[in-house]
C-alpha cells in the first residue's frame, strides 16, 4: 500500500503493485511449493489469457500474434533480427530510450531531432527516407509526454517500404492504442510501468511482416504440439501460428504470468480512456497554475495526461527545485532536462497540492 504520506506521482519509473496482483504472485509461489499439483495445461492456460487480455488492450484481432517477452529489448532484438530490410537506417526519436536504440546494431540510426517551431511528428517525417527499414519509435515521448502522431508517420513508413515498430512502454495500459486503426507492424510493452504488472514480464504484438522469421531464442513450448509432453522427443522445426515462435522460453512462469494477467484484467476495467481523462481532470488546474508561475509545460494538444515534462524558466535554481521537491516528500523522476510527472488513477487532490506547493515554494 502506498504511503499518504509521499506523493508518488511516478507510475512512468514503475506502478505500484495491487493487493490482488501481490495475491495473484503469492499463489504462484504456494503451487511452486507443491509442483505435483501442476498439470501440463498449467503450462499453458495463463499464457492464453495473457493474450486475450492484451489484446483487448492494443485493439489486435488474432491474440497469437501477441507474444510474452521478458523485456522490450528482447522483443526488439527479435524484430531487428527479421526486419524485411537488412540494411539501411531505422528512425529515432531523440532521447529515446535505451531498449529501443541499443537492438538496431547493425542499422544506421537515424535520429529525429525535434527543432523549435516544429512537433515532434514532423521531424520524425523528415528523418524518414527511401533508405529506411523501420521507423522506432514510442507513442509518447518517455521523457516529457510529448505524443507522436502514429498514424501519420505509418502513412510515411509506408510509403518508404518500412516497418512501423512502437514502444508501447510509457502509454499502453493509460493512453488509448489501437493498432487497428494505427497499423504497427510490432508493438512491445514492458510489463512493471502502465500494466501495473511485476517486474521480469511484458506484452509483444507481431504482425504478418514476421511469420517466416528466426526468433533470437529456440526453446520446446514454441514448436508445434508442445501441449503433448510425451511426444516431446518427436523434434520439429514447425512453430506455433501467428507470432507465437517469438515468445520468450519459460514464459509459463507461474509466479509472474498470473500476477501480470491479474493487473492487465484490471487496466481493462479502469479502461485506458477513462484512465486517461481522470489524470488529464486531477492536474489540469495545477499545470496552468505552475505555467503562470513560470515553468514550462507543453499546451495539452502535444502531450498525453498521464505523462508529461515540466522545465524550469530560465535562471531558475533546479537543485532548489529538488529540494523542496525532497521537502515535500513528492515523489517524481528527473529525465534529460524535464521534470517527469506521471499520475496514475491511484493519485487524488492531496498527492497534486504537495507538488504544487513544492514546485511553487521552490521558486519563490
Amino acid at each position: 500500500m502506498l504511503s499518504r504520506k509521499i506523493a508518488y506521482l511516478n507510475c512512468a519509473y514503475m506502478s505500484p503493485m495491487m493487493k490482488k496482483v501481490e495475491n495473484a504472485g503469492r499463489q504462484g509461489i504456494e503451487l511452486k511449493r507443491r509442483p505435483y499439483k501442476v498439470k501440463s495445461s498449467d503450462f499453458f492456460d495463463q499464457g492464453n489469457l495473457a493474450r486475450q487480455y492484451f489484446s483487448k488492450i492494443v485493439g489486435v484481432s488474432d491474440n497469437n500474434r501477441n507474444v510474452i517477452i521478458p523485456s522490450v529489448s528482447y522483443a526488439m532484438a527479435n524484430v531487428a533480427a527479421n526486419l524485411p530490410r537488412k540494411k539501411g537506417n531505422v528512425v529515432v526519436a531523440e532521447a529515446q530510450f535505451p531498449s529501443n536504440v541499443y537492438p538496431w546494431k547493425g542499422y544506421s540510426l537515424n535520429m529525429a531531432k525535434k527543432r523549435e517551431g516544429q512537433s515532434w511528428t514532423e521531424s520524425i517525417l523528415q528523418a524518414i527516407n527511401d533508405k529506411t527499414a523501420a521507423v522506432a519509435i514510442g507513442h509518447v515521448h518517455w521523457v516529457d509526454g510529448a505524443i507522436f502522431d502514429l498514424k501519420v508517420i505509418r502513412e510515411a513508413a509506408t510509403k518508404a517500404g518500412a516497418a512501423l515498430i512502437i514502444d508501447g512502454t510509457q502509454s499502453v495500459g493509460a493512453l488509448p492504442y489501437d493498432n487497428q486503426e494505427v497499423g504497427a507492424d510490432a508493438v512491445v510493452v514492458a510489463g512493471y510501468k502502465w500494466l501495473f504488472g511485476p517486474y521480469g514480464l511484458g506484452m509483444a504484438y507481431y504482425g504478418e511482416m514476421f511469420d517466416d522469421g528466426n526468433p533470437i531464442e529456440q526453446n520446446w513450448i514454441n514448436r508445434k504440439g508442445s501441449e503433448d509432453f510425451g511426444g516431446l522427443v518427436t523434434y520439429t522445426e514447425d512453430y506455433h501460428e501467428g507470432a507465437l515462435r517469438y515468445e520468450v522460453g519459460e514464459h509459463s512462469n507461474f509466479i509472474l504470468l498470473p500476477m501480470l494477467n491479474t493487473a492487465m484484467k484490471q487496466i481493462i476495467q479502469w479502461d485506458p480512456a477513462k484512465s486517461q481523462a481522470y489524470v488529464h481532470l486531477l492536474m489540469k488546474e495545477t499545470i496552468l497554475q505552475l505555467q503562470e508561475a513560470g515553468y514550462l509545460i507543453a499546451e495539452e494538444n502535444e502531450r498525453a495526461h498521464h505523462l508529461f515534462g515540466i522545465r524550469l524558466a530560465k535562471g531558475a535554481n533546479g537543485d532548489a527545485v529538488k529540494k523542496s521537491l525532497n521537502k515535500h516528500r513528492v515523489n517524481v523522476s528527473f529525465r534529460g532536462d524535464a521534470i517527469r510527472v506521471a499520475p496514475s488513477v491511484y493519485n487524488d487532490a492531496k498527492d497534486v497540492l504537495k507538488l504544487k506547493k513544492a514546485l511553487i515554494e521552490a521558486i519563490a
